[in-house]
């Protein structure tokens, strides 16, 4: 290669170059070495590298030791190095990554080194801001964890809180979840009028508490029972750090659990205050910090909701409820038989509004009885039902020589006209009583569950026939009519789909469970009977009607 090109580019080397001969002298150099080493042109020949340019502790050296290097190089060995310093000729060091290889020499010459060398400061830097950044990132990982942790956390406790409408039931799972979290102990206390009641409570530890604290709690702590009842007639938040035991006397829930400090804060929501939730922490537990105090407002804000979804939910199906039973007529006095009803709404929802019974006297002493259902259950089907009942009333009064199955064919036109309900069951029985005193019985099916008869001595049967769609289906279609007599002292019972129907059983299964408990029950006085029947069979979370006939067991003249 040309010399001349060979010099452009030593001279141009942004790396530091440099020879040494066997003894470690500097036989040539670049500028770039001279540059990074703080050297004079021409002024590091004849510099011994050894002594001058390697700091004195070995440890750190960019050539530790000279001759051993020159040694290796002369066994055609290639070193290198990534962390070494070098002295540059004020003294101050310099952070270098370097490679030593032999240098050519003619056959018999002496042996030397030529040594490349980097300033590694820059690199270093790079480094230091990469694991700076890495440590930044893992910082950020581990807060995002965490926070995605908390939010998990406060998910599952707005689901304890929201998957059940019983508030006390909410309020032990809820508890639970806060130990050992959030707190060592957490309580809930409930305003009622002017006092308050522990409704639930929770400890990390089992068998601390008793076995039913709500039931039989302890003493209360005086500086607690004070802390909630400021709270609960507004107070904002309450620390308390000195919860010694009060002197004599039976232990006090918080000295149980061995309280050090606790929090006490407002269960409120627009200005409705429903209580208190407490957090106490033992002596072994760090104290309470900021971010636990922001963490515990989150938390009774969120049981505050949870609360105030409860009372809004239980004071629409009071509504819904007392809406359905104002609806819900008196049934007449009608000589030579005995009638009885019976209403359950759904026991833990708002799921009231369809259901309905009603028996009312035609003109010619014919007593008309009748089971409906209408599709949904909210408010709104309560309304739609009122709506119906009524029309079907107003029908049976105004023909009342129309059979039972023509009487529901005029409904199901009238409904259809008027929109009174999207769909609806119904079945409409008529009791006619004979001269003799017995008593026939017509009546007609529409989508709904038959009747059921039982007799006195115990035989019981769903009375078949008179079958048809249910109501809003098809207005025009014929619905039939089906008589029979009514053996003296036998039940006729009417009822809904909640009496039969459940989640945990099919409806074949329900119908022969109801034929079985009628006919072992079917002693009882009619009353009695429906409200068992509606106990015992009846799924509480589906509303549960009946309306029964029972016949003398002698037949009386008229």
């Amino acid at each position: 290669m040309d010399e001349a090109l060979m010099s452009v580019l030593f001279a141009a080397a942004d790396a530091g170059l440099y020879a040494v001969d066997d003894e470690g002298t500097v036989i040539a150099c670049n500028p770039g070495a001279e540059r990074l080493l703080g050297y004079e042109p021409g002024t590091l020949i004849g510099v011994n590298a050894h002594r001058t340019l390697h700091p004195s502790n070995a440890e750190s050296a960019a050539v530790p030791v000279q001759r051993p290097i020159l040694q290796d190089v002369a066994l055609g060995k290639r070193i290198s190095g990534e962390r070494a310093v070098l002295l540059r000729a004020d003294g101050t060091p310099l952070a270098v990554w370097w490679t030593a290889a032999p240098l050519p020499t003619a056959e018999g010459g002496d042996h030397g080194a030529v040594v490349v060398f980097q300033d590694a400061t820059a690199q270093r830097a790079r480094e230091g801001r990469r694991a700076e950044r890495y440590a930044l990132s893992e910082t950020m990982r581990e807060q995002a964890e965490y926070d995605l942790a908390e939010t998990t956390w406060l998910g599952e406790l707005t689901l304890a809180m929201t998957t059940t409408l019983d508030a006390d039931e909410a309020l032990h799972r809820l508890v639970r979840q806060l130990v050992p979290r959030l707190a060592d102990t957490a309580l809930v206390s409930l305003a009622d009028g002017h006092t308050h009641r522990l409704a639930a409570a929770a400890h990390h530890t089992p068998d601390v508490l008793p076995s039913s604290p709500c039931d039989e709690p302890a003493p209360q702590h005086p500086a607690h029972h004070a802390a909630v009842t400021r709270v609960i007639e507004g107070a904002g938040t309450q620390h308390l750090s000195d919860l010694a035991p009060a002197a004599g006397g039976e232990p006090d829930l918080l000295t149980l659990v061995e309280a050090e400090e606790a929090l006490v804060l407002a269960l409120r929501l627009h200005a409705t205050t429903f209580g208190a939730l407490t957090l106490a922490r033992s002596s072994a537990s760090p104290p309470f910090n900021e971010a636990d105090r922001v963490l515990a407002d989150e938390v009774a804000r969120r049981i505050s909701l949870g609360l105030d979804n409860a009372r809004l939910h239980a004071a629409q199906a009071n509504i819904a409820a007392a809406l359905q039973r104002a609806l819900l007529t008196d049934l007449p006095d009608v000589a030579g038989i005995e009638l009885a009803a019976h209403y359950e709404p759904a026991q833990h929802a708002a799921e009231v509004g369809g259901d309905w019974y009603d028996a009312f006297l035609l003109d010619d002493g014919d007593l008309a009885m009748v089971i409906g259902d209408v599709t949904g259950h909210d408010i709104q089907a309560a309304s739609r039902m009122s709506e119906l009942r009524n029309m079907l009333r107003a029908l049976a009064v105004d023909r009342p020589h129309d059979l039972p199955g023509q009487i529901l064919r005029r409904l199901d036109t009238a409904q259809a006209r008027l929109t009174l309900a999207d769909s609806a069951t119904a079945v409409f029985t008529r009791l006619h009583r004979t001269t003799s005193g017995a008593w026939l019985a017509s009546w007609s099916v529409a989508g709904h569950p038959p009747p059921l008869l039982v007799t006195a001595d115990g035989n019981a049967h769903y009375l078949a026939g008179a079958h048809s769609m249910l109501l809003g289906l098809r207005p025009t279609i014929e619905r039939p009519t089906t008589h029979t007599r009514l053996p003296a002292g036998a039940t006729l019972l009417l009822y809904t789909d909640g009496l039969v129907e459940s989640r945990t059983r099919s409806l074949d299964d329900g119908m022969t469970r109801l034929r079985q408990h009628a006919t072992t029950h079917r002693h009882l006085p009619l009353r009695q009977l429906c409200t068992t029947l509606a106990r015992t069979l009846g799924d509480p979370r589906d509303d549960i009607t009946l309306i029964a006939a029972r016949t003398p067991t002698r037949p009386q003249n008229s």
